[in-house]
């Protein structure tokens, strides 16, 4: 797995890579609205997951997954964490750990 030093380094690498969908983080799935999908945890994988600190403020923190899922799909999911982080089930929460 490579180390980046931006969030958008890691977004065009990953993309060249095949991780072309952008999936948004829901309550209990991953949702993609240009495809009209939903994906629930028991369906997809992480492959890689890059923190990112902001370096001005803790409010520009954020996570990049690369995400896979059975179907064949691949795309980055991009979080905020700390104590801007989305409310998620537990199920979500331990896929996504």
């Amino acid at each position: 797995m490579e180390n980046y030093d931006t969030l958008s380094e890691a977004i065009s690498n990953l993309q060249t890579r095949g991780y072309t969908v952008d999936f948004n983080l829901k309550e209990k799935h991953l949702e993609c609205n240009a495809l009209k999908l939903k994906i629930h945890p028991e369906d997809f994988d992480v492959d890689e997951m890059h923190r990112f600190e902001g370096m001005s403020s803790t409010d520009d923190n954020s996570v990049l997954y690369a995400i896979s899922s059975k179907n064949g799909i691949k795309g980055l999911l991009v979080d905020a964490y700390g104590v801007y982080a989305e409310n998620i089930s537990e199920a979500m929460r331990k896929k996504l750990r």
